[in-house]
């Protein structure tokens, strides 16, 4: 059996990269089978599927050389093994609303999520059930005082060794101090199309105002309420005079789930890099 790897570049565009990189890998007799790459506002983004089978020096020693080339031209370049490694961890957390975290369940059973859901932290007790049913650990502590209740919170994703933090609804704002503890690793679900109706009520915003197109955003979450990097939208209809507020909450909650999901997976796969506070994707997915 072949023994694959996938080496990510990332870095200013310039001239000679992929030459560079190419010629460094036969050196060590080092087989590239399929390569993506594309440019984007001038950031070059390049992964090549290697075969590693017949490599002419340790792993270790390919992972100097190739981290040197990106200090020589100012670029990262990494190397991992393909399909290998230990699956990423998310925590997941809650506050009182069940079907974002419903949807991840479902879609973790299905296998569409590479990665583990470690543990369901909250400032309620509510979702306790829906939490263990599915096999996840449920702590909770309540938010009145909002140090001590961020202190739990971190406590326990550093504990449970999680690599990614989802808000699956969980109705709190976090403060600066804690964001800046896990940057560009706390993901969000928000009831609107930001940057409009950002906010709390932004269903209601939008079934005021009279619009006729709203939907929800999944995005990073950074210090400033509702403008970290955009993950993903989706958008569903309102029949302006037709539907009630309730009618529209509930659209938008049918679509919450699958847009959060769909954001953890692309996190999860290691599909996405964030740059000048922009979400860019990765060229189709190596895998062997």
């Amino acid at each position: 059996m072949k023994n694959r790897g996938v080496v990510s570049v990332i870095g200013r565009d310039q001239k000679g990269i992929v030459a560079r990189v190419s010629t460094y890998l036969a050196s060590q007799n080092i087989n590239i089978e399929d390569i993506g790459q594309r440019v984007v506002e001038g950031l070059f983004i390049m992964s090549m599927l290697v075969d590693l089978t017949d490599v002419s020096t340790t792993l270790d020693e390919v992972i100097l050389g190739l981290k040197k080339i990106g200090v020589e031209i100012g670029v990262e370049v990494t190397l991992r093994l393909a399909g290998g490694g230990e699956r990423k961890r998310f925590a997941i957390l809650l506050t009182k609303e069940p079907h974002c975290l419903e949807t991840l369940v479902r879609d973790y059973r299905a296998g569409k999520l590479n990665g583990e859901p470690v543990v369901a932290l909250s400032n309620h007790e509510v979702l306790r059930g829906v939490a263990e049913a599915a096999g996840i650990p449920f702590l909770w502590r309540g938010a009145e005082d909002k140090a001590l209740h961020e202190a739990f919170l971190a406590e326990n994703i550093r504990e449970f060794r999680a690599d990614l933090v989802v808000l699956a609804r969980y109705m709190r704002i976090l403060s600066p101090e804690f964001v800046n503890r896990f940057p560009n690793r706390i993901i969000n679900i928000h009831p609107s199309l930001l940057p409009y109706h950002p906010g709390a009520n932004a269903y209601k915003q939008a079934w005021e105002e009279g619009v006729r197109v709203s939907g929800c955003t999944a995005h990073f979450v950074t210090a400033q309420l509702d403008q970290g990097p955009v993950i993903l939208q989706d958008v569903f209809q309102i029949r302006v005079g037709e539907d009630t507020l309730e009618d529209v909450r509930v659209k938008g909650r049918a679509l919450e789930g699958e847009v959060l999901s769909q954001a953890v997976q692309l996190c999860l796969n290691d599909q996405l890099i964030v740059k000048d506070n922009k979400v860019i994707f990765k060229p189709g997915r190596l895998e062997a």
